[in-house]
């Protein structure tokens, strides 16, 4: 019997339905597992993790909105990722984890073998934080890392961490869809960032979404994509004082290279609730080195990338 999905919102799990989770997931027959908002007992939390150790089949787990909300629970969570090997995609969007979470989930994440998928939006990280997640972004030779980061809405990041970040980006082997939204970046930061998407080999993807940018980072993009060779092709202006005739002129500019590109889906979405429906669900294979591994569906089956939005 193929592996099954598990996903539960907002509730309150008894031991019971616990049992449940954990023996489902030591039997190796749950892919995605989802208890995202769910309240239990930090006993119940621990329990799950050492199930989630145990599986080989969770390729996909959902803590969102504050399951993980304590050190002791990190603690657990770090301790499941360390001997667990089959996870690609995390989500912890909303968890109070601070950098010191973060430091204690590092060694677990930053090692994890299968791993390509990260959601840490809305956890309220600073530059300390920031600066461990730029070690899952390697640079050309070195290991595998993160496909896929979510750093939405953590304001306590300051312009040095934004700068190191972008300096990370430009020379990551990997990394193919970068959420930065909901951040005060400000046009210092975009055009930082912009060095970083012409430098990157690899980014396709990036959403800048309510970041506090003007037309004058939308001149910079203008030019990068109308002078350099970009893998860019979805920029996510939505939320921002850009003007609509910059948007387009962007917009005409990345649909030009669609001619090279097999994929189905638009070139650019800047409108919001465009991006959330085609950006609804997004799953990388890790086993897929090509850089065209992007799949974008819509449903559930493949991944929970819109349970990320608050």
């Amino acid at each position: 019997m193929l592996p099954a999905s598990i996903q539960i919102t907002g509730e309150m799990l008894s031991a019971a339905e616990v049992q449940d989770i954990c023996e489902s997931l030591k039997e190796d027959s749950v892919r995605l597992l989802s208890i995202r908002g769910c309240q239990l007992s930090d006993r119940d939390f621990g329990r799950v993790c050492r199930s989630v150790a145990e599986s080989h089949s969770l390729a996909q787990l959902n803590l969102n909105l504050g399951v993980v909300s304590s050190i002791g629970r990190t603690r657990h969570l770090a301790d499941a990722l360390k001997t667990n090997r089959s996870l690609q995609t995390l989500f912890l969007h909303g968890s109070p984890l601070l950098d010191a979470g973060l430091v204690t989930l590092n060694p677990a994440l930053s090692t994890h073998p299968s791993l390509v998928c990260l959601d840490l939006g809305d956890c309220m990280l600073g530059d300390e934080a920031l600066g461990l997640i730029c070690g899952m972004l390697p640079p050309d030779g070195a290991k595998s890392g993160l496909r896929e980061l979510t750093l939405s809405a953590n304001p306590g990041i300051s312009s040095k961490g934004w700068a190191r970040l972008s300096i990370a980006v430009a020379h990551s082997s990997q990394l193919r869809v970068l959420n930065l939204d909901y951040n005060p970046l400000g046009d210092q930061i975009a055009g930082m960032l912009a060095v970083a998407v012409a430098s990157s080999r690899t980014l396709e993807v990036l959403d800048l979404e309510g970041t506090g940018l003007s037309n004058q980072s939308a001149q910079v993009f203008l030019d990068m994509v109308e002078n350099y060779p970009t893998s860019l092709r979805v920029l996510v202006l939505a939320e921002n004082d850009i003007s609509p005739e910059l948007q387009q002129q962007i917009c005409d500019l990345l649909s030009e290279g669609e001619d090279d590109d097999d994929r189905e889906a638009p070139p650019l979405v800047l409108d919001p609730e465009l991006w959330r429906e085609v950006l609804n669900v997004s799953f990388f294979d890790p086993t897929d080195s090509s850089p065209q591994a992007v799949l974008l569906t819509s449903g559930l089956g493949e991944s929970l990338l819109a349970e990320t939005e608050m």
